[in-house]
């Protein structure tokens, strides 16, 4: 439960009190004025329950006991004074978890977490890495770390996912935990960047603080950039550089499209008005400014007279581009088109993001607003201009960086000639926030490129062509048929992130639903199986193999999934084989692993081209006691994958007993039925044969609805929703 900014769980039959104040909700725990300008020191004593310790920002200087006025025993515990900072960054935990603990320069760093989880060394290496990195971040910064402790603690239910509060740092559990039993690098990888970010915020943000909220940025967007040296740092054998892009830049290109969508930096008075304070807290925020390597450039080796000026006290992003402007000033390598304010204002204070459109015949650059242009007007309402830094190569050749700083600018050097191998690449390893829209000159030429030699275009610009065109075709910006011309040459691609890209654009993600379409599934069935076959025998034979020899692959272990998935939902036979194998030897020894990557996969198709035989036996191991959530999860959904009605009918039928599942899952139970093609019909029905039973277990409420039947079942159910 929440309430007054501190955080009430009940674990079995223990408790634990945390506080997340974090924006505006110190002002609800203790008197104060609550803005982040108003900087002041703390003096915090917690009185507690003698079975549990209380953790705060500062170490506890004096532990005693008094008795209140029935006579029952406490204990009072109390914490020295704290530096000055915002009234946000105050925090406590009372809980009576157990820890780890080792020093790093005079930093005492403990990791707190349950006691069962600390005795199986499940914070070790939150411990092993945290030091570390701490130490990577005051030699990067030359700015030293002020406190003399610092505590992580693992909270099992947490909705923040991470809060900075300096020195007491509260976590997720699973943003914080790694089973020694994990052999793979995906959960490592997802800790040491979660765990850099909240470090980096012991400076960006916790040392220097926004002045107000419309610059929360300068929190998030630095320590989000700072997140990947020290993953990278810690973790060196990583891909974190296509992690980044893969993980941040698009998703956030995505996003940041739309009419409506806000500027990075706000004025305070559009804020007050317009948004709530906790919807700052975005994509935008987080990631828009990290994506700009000109900007990080200029930043990187600049933040230290930052820093120092600013320390226990507040900044704006003009405070910042002042302190690199210095730097530039005095300086004679980097020359810049405009002032640094002037630069960076195009990227902060306007909206959304812009699209090159590239003339090689003339060597003309144009830029506009990236927007939908199946939206009447956006052009007229919308005519943002930035300074734009270009990356460019040419045959293959890095150029030096130009800028174009107008709508629209003439460049000679890009001008090619007749020679079907002179081809203009822009935006290289995507160094700058913008797609580009080539003409067809050159898309005809970095097509037959990738056909002859795709290593000749580096993987992450490889994986920013597919993206942009793939955009570009969404927006009515060019054709599908253009899309598809550059994804020709994907038999010879073995980038896992890359084909994740392409089956994100080509694949619904309801691949059921393109089964109706009687049309385009067999086209998209001709078109992927034919390229994907290369990739997914790669795969295939580390699966049937030597499944551990992917614990370092990444990509593999957060996508291969969804190739597998792509590939049996073609029909692939092999892939069906697979999964029928897979199955029969989990169905002959339920101690066998299948394995993880593409657990899900392998369950629903192994019910799928089975008979009742194994859906029973999914049904006996979601019963099993050691099943664990997930696996619960995984074979939920594997039951909806039988092709038998009866199957389905029975399992919606199981669905509403007390006895057998919760009332949570009986609405699970039927999402999960009405995705699938034959069960679509076959949710409906049941549906509307128990809709007084179904009613009265949500008592009422529109819950089933909630959960997509409107439109999923039937369009006559839009009806039953809207009641």
């Amino acid at each position: 439960a929440a309430f007054s900014g501190v955080l009430l769980y009940v674990i079995w039959q223990d408790m634990l009190v945390a506080s997340q104040l974090e924006p505006t909700y110190a002002r609800t725990v203790y008197p104060c004025f609550d803005e982040p300008a108003m900087k002041a020191t703390f003096n915090i004593r917690i009185v507690h329950d003698p079975s549990y310790v209380a953790l705060s920002n500062m170490p506890a200087i004096d532990v005693s006991e008094m008795k209140d006025e029935n006579g029952s025993l406490w204990t009072v515990t109390t914490f020295n004074t704290s530096l000055k900072m915002s009234t946000y960054l105050t925090a406590f935990v009372i809980c009576d978890f157990d820890y780890v603990t080792r020093t790093e320069r005079g930093n005492e760093i403990r990791i707190w977490a349950r006691k069962e989880a600390v005795k199986n060394g499940y914070v070790d290496y939150a411990l092993n890495i945290t030091g570390p990195i701490f130490s990577f971040l005051e030699d990067l910064l030359n700015v030293s770390y002020p406190l003399p402790k610092t505590d992580l603690v693992a909270l099992p239910d947490f909705g923040a996912g991470a809060m900075e509060n300096w020195g007491l740092i509260t976590f997720q559990e699973s943003s914080l935990m790694y089973l020694p039993s994990d052999k793979f690098t995906s959960r490592k990888a997802m800790i040491a960047i979660i765990v850099s970010h909240e470090l980096g915020h012991q400076w960006f943000g916790n040392l220097v603080t926004m002045n107000w909220w419309n610059d929360l940025w300068l929190n998030e967007g630095l320590s989000s950039y700072f997140e990947y040296l020290g993953a990278t740092f810690v973790e060196p054998k990583l891909p974190l550089d296509k992690i980044f892009y893969d993980h941040v830049v698009q998703p956030v290109l995505r996003e940041d499209n739309e009419i409506g969508v806000r500027s990075l930096s706000e004025s305070e008075d559009k804020i007050k008005g317009s948004f709530s304070l906790m919807s700052l807290f975005d994509s935008i925020t987080y990631n828009k400014v990290k994506n700009t390597k000109f900007f990080l450039f200029l930043v990187y080796s600049k933040l230290m007279s930052y820093l120092k000026e600013f320390s226990f006290s507040n900044a704006n992003q003009d405070d910042l581009w002042t302190h690199i402007q210095m730097v530039i000033d005095a300086q004679d390598e980097v020359h810049l088109p405009a002032s640094v304010k002037q630069i960076m204002d195009s990227w902060t204070c306007q909206n959304g993001f812009p699209v090159l459109t590239l003339n090689l015949t003339t060597g003309t650059i144009s830029q506009e607003q990236f927007l939908d242009k199946k939206i009447e007007n956006n052009t007229d309402s919308y005519n943002n201009t930035w300074i734009i830094p270009i990356s460019w190569m040419r045959n293959g050749s890095s150029q030096p960086l130009m800028w174009l700083d107008k709508s629209s600018k003439v460049f000679p050097e890009m001008q090619v000639s007749e020679s079907e191998y002179d081809w203009i690449l822009l935006n290289v390893n995507l160094s700058g926030y913008y797609r580009v829209n080539y003409d067809q000159l050159n898309l005809k030429r970095l097509a037959r490129l990738l056909e002859n030699d795709p290593k000749a275009i580096p993987a992450v610009s490889r994986f920013q062509l597919i993206d942009d065109v793939f955009a570009l075709t969404q927006f009515r910006y060019i054709q599908i048929e253009t899309a598809l011309e550059l994804t020709k040459y994907l038999a010879r691609e073995d980038e896992l992130f890359i084909w994740n890209v392409v089956l994100l654009n080509l694949v619904p993600e309801d691949l059921e639903s393109t089964l109706k379409s009687y049309e385009v599934y067999p086209l998209l069935k001709k078109y992927l199986l034919k390229r994907m076959l290369p990739i997914y025998h790669y795969y295939a034979g580390f699966i049937r193999q030597n499944v551990d020899a992917l614990e370092d692959d990444y990509f593999a272990q957060v996508y291969l999934e969804k190739l597998f998935a792509t590939a049996c939902w073609l029909g692939l036979q092999d892939c069906l084989n697979l999964s029928s194998e897979l199955y029969a030897k989990w169905m002959d020894n339920p101690e066998y692993k299948i394995p993880f990557l593409i657990r899900r996969t392998v369950c629903c198709y192994g019910v799928a081209v089975g008979s009742d035989k194994e859906w029973n036996f999914a049904w006996e191991m979601y019963n099993h006691t050691g099943s664990t959530k997930e696996d619960k999860d995984i074979l939920l959904s594997a039951m909806s994958c039988a092709k038998e009605s009866w199957l389905l009918y029975r399992y919606l039928q199981y669905g509403l007993s007390d006895t057998l599942f919760s009332s949570n899952c009986t609405s699970i139970i039927i999402l999960y039925v009405v995705t699938k093609d034959i069960g679509h019909r076959i949710a409906w029905e049941f549906v509307t044969e128990n809709w007084p039973l179904l009613s009265e277990r949500y008592d009422k409420q529109p819950a089933l609805c909630a959960l997509y039947f409107c439109g999923s079942l039937a369009s006559s159910s839009i009806f039953m929703c809207e009641l």
